[in-house]
């Protein structure tokens, strides 16, 4: 069978089960099962496929065609400038996420050497970026989950970086060590109730762990911030993703722990994404 007879079986398939995107979809998942770029797929439409490369990809259609999201079938997903690692062990970075780098970028100069905190790193593309950017920043990441520890740790060594950063498996209550200039944390803030609003692919194939933040959405949240009240030194800075209509919340909760609020940030659809404060 040749590249563009598969493709269109691919293609049909996923129609047939509603996936979204059944197209590109499937011109990624042939792409990665035959280790070509998506411009030989288009140029070579009559390039014959052997067993193994069949048998990959529609192994990889069946998959998605249920609903595993594109990157956990890759184990790969690109965030800011750089290609991470992925697994269903930790979540997938999101383009909302980048925020946090973009506003530590504008705060702080290439010159600037500080050692930054980040609670809940999951694949470590957040802290991981934030180094790429910044040669004299120094990181650290926890994690309450082992496996996400893993996975951020194979990240740092694909990117060159395990010079520059720890990982420690450790939930936010138990880590104690040391102080930072700057901690960043995507929390857990979803609430109970709005899983069953969660798109099919988010709720069955990602680790709820780091999606759940308890019944209001708020439990692990008040951890973080409690915690980085302790952990941040004095005049530092705390970036904090915050979920849809959680703004006020959280602002109350900082200053309730000794922050001061510089500013809420919104995302690319005009929401509150993530809040900057100073430890006063």
């Amino acid at each position: 069978m040749n590249i563009e007879n598969i493709l269109n079986e691919g293609i049909d398939i996923l129609q047939k089960n509603k996936i979204t995107n059944p197209q590109l979809d499937s011109e990624i998942l042939l792409s990665n099962s035959i280790k070509k770029d998506k411009k030989h797929i288009i140029l070579n439409p009559k390039e014959i496929l052997d067993s193994e490369q069949l048998e990959k990809f529609k192994s990889l259609i069946e998959r998605r065609k249920k609903g595993e999201p594109i990157a956990y079938l890759i184990n790969k997903k690109e965030f800011w400038k750089n290609e991470f690692f992925v697994n269903k062990d930790v979540l997938i970075p999101r383009p909302d996420s980048e925020l946090i780098i973009e506003q530590v970028l504008k705060i702080y100069s290439k010159n600037v050497q500080l050692q930054v905190l980040d609670i809940g790193t999951g694949s470590g593309c957040i802290l991981l970026s934030i180094l790429k950017e910044r040669s004299n920043f120094y990181g650290t990441g926890i994690d309450i989950s082992k496996k996400s520890i893993n996975v951020s740790k194979f990240n740092a060594k694909q990117l060159n970086l395990t010079n520059r950063v720890k990982f420690f498996h450790s939930s936010v209550d138990n880590f104690s060590n040391g102080k930072y200039d700057l901690l960043v944390s995507n929390p857990p803030y979803i609430k109970q109730l709005s899983f069953k609003y969660l798109e099919k692919d988010v709720v069955n194939f990602e680790p709820k762990l780091a999606l759940s933040g308890g019944f209001d959405g708020f439990s692990k949240i008040r951890k973080v911030i409690n915690k980085a009240s302790i952990l941040i030194k004095k005049n530092g800075k705390f970036i904090l993703e915050i979920g849809f209509n959680q703004k006020n919340k959280v602002i109350k909760i900082l200053k309730e722990e000794g922050f001061y609020v510089n500013k809420a940030i919104k995302d690319y659809g005009n929401n509150d994404r993530c809040i900057i404060s100073t430890k006063i």
